[in-house]
């Protein structure tokens, strides 16, 4: 599933959430009155927002077609959304009565809450239902899809990169070209699954498990082809990339139309010491050894008798006060304050957490008012900040700071760069200062008409704001819907579209209950703008499985103490337990994927 910009809703999507939302206005108007025992007033009212609930399910959710169940699912949480936005809300704040949020006055609100489930459940399965009826005998696609008699494939578009936006471009180019069996589309990646890296913090924080948040990368198509393996040479006169699958096998993947979405990876800036002994953060395989390095860091320091070795075990390093090392010391934080009391003998005041960041404030990306915000909070959860300040070196068991100080700690993260994916560098394409494959307005590469890119590797501009676009999952899958509506216009001989795109916010989770951000320019902070972090990048969990899988573990989490079994045992330095498990691909991952 996969949210839209407004913008991009086509007239017959439009159509189709009106008369979804017009037949839900119906079932929770019965509703209503059946737990009312009495008609509900405001009859055109209420089927107007029966109009605009399935517009805006339109705009928000595109369930896979057929998918009957995530539909329904996603219904069921917009209903629940519409609710508290609503009823309890906005309705009584137009009422002067003030937001009623509290348990009792919530709870007289019960009926409004059940008709509400109701119809956005009915909302979620009738667009459900009416698009893939329509995509079936009218054709939703913006031009008729020929057939070719016979069936042979002329159009061959090669996505390499599994992540948000390949996968993304592959699930629109595959609606598009629905039905046409002359394109084959074809996905190759290194992974056999999807990361949805937004939560990868609270895997390491142990709210939730490491196989709930990735999605197998053929559960997302029904015709698209997925290839696994690592892509060793693109030669664009051949048109044909070279990929290593298992073994010492190789294949060779012919393509007409070549999308390069493959990301970024970790930059340690030159720093050796630091890359030979710094954690990164950008992989699943990163986030489970951290969080068993951690549990093993308490597991030595509760037995150990001398003070300064103990406290220097149970100090934690993350540099970098983006989103990323943000997110991560507040996860950190609570994770291993709340499991001290497994250890007893080791003293709250000897541990220290530490987020050291070269800029003047953390999260740049936020306003001032809440990145201060979170530096206050955090600060008084026990974080120790070490602004204008970089990490210089980080030789065994110590960091050493760019103004001189030297921290003794067996635990240092580096979330502080990335760059674009290596592989680019070598095809002989036009790249900006970032290391970035230059891209024009169409997302299509400079000097190459056939040859596209997105994403982290690729250097965008935003015809709405002529600025260059961040390397956000936000902007990429934006861009991956653009690009693939104009893969099929040069297929079908339409007209380009320049990307363009306005952000519609960001969220930062900060720990226990605690986050901020901004959506559509509306700022939040603290215990609401926690419940809206979760519900909204719950509701973009790619399945309905994972979305019940990671509800639970939040609901677990919510009663019961982090789980600190450690799955990873370190009997010896981690070095060489990554080589004597085989764990250099960890090392391979930290560089590459």
């Amino acid at each position: 599933m996969t949210s839209k910009d407004l913008t991009r809703l086509r007239p017959q999507e439009i159509a189709i959430g009106i008369a979804s939302g017009l037949l839900a206005a119906v079932v929770g108007l019965a509703i209503t009155a059946a737990l009312a025992e009495e008609a509900a007033n405001g009859l055109v009212m209420h089927f107007f927002f029966g109009a605009v609930v399935g517009i805006s399910f339109a705009w928000l959710f595109r369930p896979a077609p057929l998918n009957y169940a995530e539909s329904l699912m996603s219904g069921l949480a917009f209903g629940l959304l519409w609710w508290v936005v609503l009823s309890l809300s906005l309705v009584p704040i137009v009422m002067g009565e003030g937001p009623q949020w509290e348990v009792g006055t919530a709870a007289s609100a019960f009926p409004a809450l059940i008709a509400w489930l109701f119809e956005g459940a009915t909302a979620g399965l009738a667009y459900r239902v009416l698009s893939d009826a329509a995509f079936r005998y009218v054709g939703l696609p913006d031009e008729p899809v020929e057939r070719p008699k016979d069936f042979s494939v002329r159009h061959r578009i090669v996505i390499v990169g599994g992540g948000f936006a390949g996968v993304t471009a592959a699930q629109h180019l595959e609606r598009l070209f629905a039905g046409d069996e002359s394109v084959l589309i074809t996905l190759v990646s290194n992974t056999n699954h999807l990361l949805f890296t937004p939560m990868l913090s609270e895997v390491t924080a142990g709210g939730i498990e490491a196989q709930h948040i990735i999605t197998p990368l053929r559960a997302f198509f029904r015709r698209a082809q997925v290839t696994r393996g690592e892509v060793q040479a693109i030669d664009f006169g051949k048109r044909q990339v070279s990929l290593a699958t298992d073994g010492e096998s190789s294949l060779a993947v012919p393509f007409d139309h070549l999308v390069l979405a493959l990301g970024s990876v970790t930059s340690f800036f030159g720093l050796k010491g630091v890359e030979a002994e710094a954690f990164a953060f950008k992989s699943l395989e990163d986030a489970i050894l951290l969080r068993n390095h951690v549990i093993e860091m308490l597991e030595r320091a509760d037995p150990e008798p001398d003070s300064d070795k103990r406290k220097a075990l149970v100090t934690f390093v993350v540099a970098g006060g983006g989103f990323a090392g943000t997110e991560l010391i507040g996860g950190l934080n609570d994770f291993v304050r709340g499991s001290l009391w497994f250890y007893p003998n080791i003293n709250p005041d000897e541990v220290s957490l530490i987020l050291v960041h070269s800029g003047e404030r953390i999260m740049p990306e936020l306003s001032a008012n809440q990145a201060q915000f979170a530096f206050e909070r955090l600060k008084a959860r026990g974080v120790t900040f070490k602004l204008r300040t970089r990490l210089a070196d980080a030789p065994p068991g110590m960091v050493m700071l760019s103004d001189g100080e030297e921290i003794r700690s067996e635990t240092v993260v580096w979330t502080a760069g990335a760059s674009p994916h290596p592989l680019v560098r070598g095809l002989g394409l036009e790249l900006d200062q970032r290391g970035a494959v230059k891209a024009d307005a169409t997302l299509a590469v400079v000097g190459h008409c056939d040859v596209w890119a997105v994403g982290d590797c690729a250097a965008v501009l935003n015809s709405r704001t002529g600025e260059p676009c961040p390397p956000t999952a936000q902007h990429a899958v934006r861009q991956a819907a653009t690009l693939a509506r104009n893969i099929h216009a040069v297929i079908r001989g339409g007209k380009t579209k320049p990307f363009s795109y306005r952000s519609l916010g960001s969220f930062a989770i900060l720990g226990h209950q605690t986050a901020c951000g901004d959506v559509c320019g509306i700022r939040f902070c603290g215990l609401f703008a926690w419940w809206l972090w979760r519900t909204i990048y719950l509701l973009k969990l790619p399945s309905l499985e994972k979305k019940i899988r990671v509800a639970l573990d939040w609901t677990v989490d919510l009663f019961f103490p982090r789980d600190i079994v450690q799955t990873v045992t370190f009997r010896q330095p981690r070095k060489s337990v990554e080589a004597a498990r085989g764990m250099d691909s960890y090392v391979r991952a930290r560089k590459v994927i």
